[in-house]
């Protein structure tokens, strides 16, 4: 049998999906088809229903909820790896809700904790996460919310952080950041879907095994960035919760879409979120 599954260029992704593309362990007899894409276009297509399996923002999987449902493996979560607000200079809380402000998606968990941090903040420009910072350099936005490896470069540039969006979870949760995490189509058999989720993790575990097996392939799509970077990247957004979520994980989750809730951004939510525990 053979899924579509969806993935972005970022190392960790790349890094935690190596074995699976190249079939190095038990892959219990399926096949995958993958797409490889920036998160947000990941977002849209699953807005659609067009994947079988796909990496997606935990803001965007608020709005996917009868068509996906998050599997344990695969997830990106942590502490002090949330996105950066940025800017050439400070500004005041009144210059950053008037803006522009460039974002990476209306749908990404990024925006989400703007959304929180500057309700006001609506005064927004999405664009793609890699050309945010020229942007700002450029004066075409007053700030930038930056997401991936560039929270290692902004400073180079001669950017200064305006504040820590995962910094400010933190301390109003004491709970690690829920960033983005891998669905599947929820009217897949719960068999399939639990097969899925082993496969992943298994991949997971191998990448942490044997880490210099995946560098070629990460360094492939890593584009210009350096290897110090990619591994920087790679162990910012790749821990324990990539490999399961746990209670921990799952309760950092469940926070962020109370949190949503209470502030009306979704729907109150009457399905299961997680896949069942085996």
């Amino acid at each position: 049998m053979k899924l579509s599954l969806g993935f972005s260029p970022c190392p960790n992704d790349t890094f935690l999906f190596y074995a699976l593309v190249h079939s190095l362990v038990d892959m219990e007899g399926l096949e995958f088809e993958i797409i490889m894409e920036d998160v947000e276009a990941l977002n849209q297509k699953a807005l659609k229903g067009q994947l079988d399996i796909t990496k997606l923002s935990y803001h965007a999987y608020t709005k996917v909820l009868p068509k996906y449902l998050l599997l344990d493996s695969g997830s990106a979560l942590g502490n002090n790896c949330g996105p950066l607000l940025i800017a050439k200079k400070k500004l005041s809380p009144e210059q950053i809700e008037a803006g522009p402000i460039g974002i990476p998606g209306e749908n990404t968990t990024a925006n989400f904790l703007l959304s929180l941090a500057y309700p006001n903040a609506l005064n927004k420009k999405e664009m793609l996460f890699s050309d945010i910072e020229s942007a700002v350099l450029q004066g075409d936005i007053a700030a930038g919310l930056i997401i991936h490896e560039n929270r290692f470069t902004y400073q180079d540039k001669g950017l200064l952080k305006l504040i820590d969006l995962g910094e400010f979870w933190e301390k109003s949760t004491g709970m690690p950041i829920p960033l983005g995490g891998i669905c599947i189509r929820r009217d897949l058999p719960l068999a399939l879907q639990q097969k899925v989720n082993r496969i992943i993790r298994r991949s997971v575990q191998f990448a942490f095994a044997q880490p210099a097996a995946t560098k070629t392939y990460v360094s492939q799509y890593a584009q210009e960035m350096s290897e110090e970077v990619m591994f920087q990247h790679i162990d910012l957004y790749v821990n324990h919760f990539t490999e399961n979520l746990g209670e921990e994980g799952r309760n950092a989750v469940q926070a962020l879409f109370d949190k949503a809730q209470e502030k009306g951004i979704i729907p109150g939510i009457d399905q299961e979120i997680f896949l069942p525990q085996t």
